[in-house]
């Protein structure tokens, strides 16, 4: 934004800081009308024709916006995605440790990203690893979803689950 003696237009529409239209005048008659009311004139819409500028106080507006962005910055939830890694001849107390890590994960908010890697000859037996993916869903139903299906991607499966909503 440009601001008092920044803008080089001859001729401006100049708006007074109730938002009420004073009309097209030139830049001088402009910046002498904003300096009078000790405020600055400020270019709003450049690619209008004539440009817009506005009469208003522009340390307080920078002021007003910068605590606008920190009130949305402060509203704003970041999710990140957990990786839980498996493996189709994980034993039942193994599994209920990585379900019980990933309910955890899902109630502080974040998704979860379960993994099994299949090694040579397991490449033949990815049911069983479809098995384990269900086995581990009953585990954590109670506070996820699942997102994304189990999913063979190269030799690797995955499944997404993410936290339930209230």
């Amino acid at each position: 934004m440009l601001i008092n003696e920044e803008i080089r237009d001859k001729e401006v529409r100049v708006i007074d800081s109730n938002g009420e239209q004073l009309g097209i005048m030139p830049i001088k008659q402009a910046l002498q009308l904003a300096d009078q009311r000790q405020l600055d004139l400020v270019k709003v819409a450049p690619h209008a024709k004539p440009p817009v500028c506005k009469i208003m106080d522009y340390g307080k507006y920078k002021f007003q916006q910068s605590k606008k962005e920190k009130e949305a910055k402060k509203n704003q939830r970041v999710i990140n995605v957990k990786e839980i890694r498996l493996s189709g001849s994980i034993e039942d107390h193994d599994l209920g440790v990585k379900a019980r890590n990933a309910i955890k994960f899902l109630k502080s908010g974040d998704k979860v990203k379960v993994t099994i890697r299949f090694r040579g000859r397991e490449m033949r037996h990815t049911d069983i690893g479809y098995g384990v993916m269900d086995r581990f869903t009953a585990l954590i139903e109670e506070v996820g979803q699942v997102e994304r299906k189990p999913k063979m991607e190269g030799r690797n499966m995955v499944m997404f689950i993410s936290p339930k909503q209230e």
